[in-house]
């Protein structure tokens, strides 16, 4: 797979992504995300702040993600293990199901977090829907923890970090 930021050409095909992963969700009880987030203004803005990323296969877009410096309020909440360190969150981290539990997600962190070492970040955050048991078995197979709780729109997320 290979990684590269996304364009404005991405944009379509990370839509289409979503839109098929909100129904394999849906087919395993997971009710995540839906028409009200992610949406296509979400990765537009995240293009316009050079944080949207994809990872392509044979040039089709297979995952994307977007890191940043961004967080809801209740990241303030967090016992976070490393306060003290640069860090930056992953947010929307989608697969498209045909390459589901084929190592995908993990190559994607992988890429994220050599990248980010690389800069100087010393960690990572992000938060997971409580009833995704795959996204939660990815990030702690990856050694990330759970460091606390949000209860947002859609139901309980864990925050979880990591260091690099």
């Amino acid at each position: 797979m290979e990684f590269r930021p996304a364009g404005q050409e991405d944009i379509g095909a990370i839509c289409e992504m979503v839109a098929a992963a909100i129904l394999h969700m849906r087919e395993q009880k997971i009710f995540q995300w839906d028409k009200n987030y992610p949406t296509e203004e979400d990765f537009l803005e995240d293009l316009q702040e050079n944080t949207l990323f994809v990872g392509t296969i044979e040039g089709e877009v297979a995952v994307t993600f977007t890191v940043n410096q961004t967080c809801d309020p209740e990241y303030d909440d967090g016992h976070w293990r490393y306060p003290d360190l640069t860090y930056r969150i992953v947010h929307r981290l989608c697969v498209h199901p045909r390459y589901q539990g084929k190592g995908m997600a993990g190559q994607a962190l992988a890429y994220m977090e050599e990248t980010l070492r690389n800069k100087g970040v010393g960690a990572i955050r992000l938060d997971v829907f409580s009833k995704n048991p795959a996204a939660i078995a990815l990030y702690t197979g990856h050694g990330y923890e759970r460091r606390g709780v949000a209860d947002w729109r859609m139901g309980r997320f864990y925050l979880m970090e990591k260091r690099l």
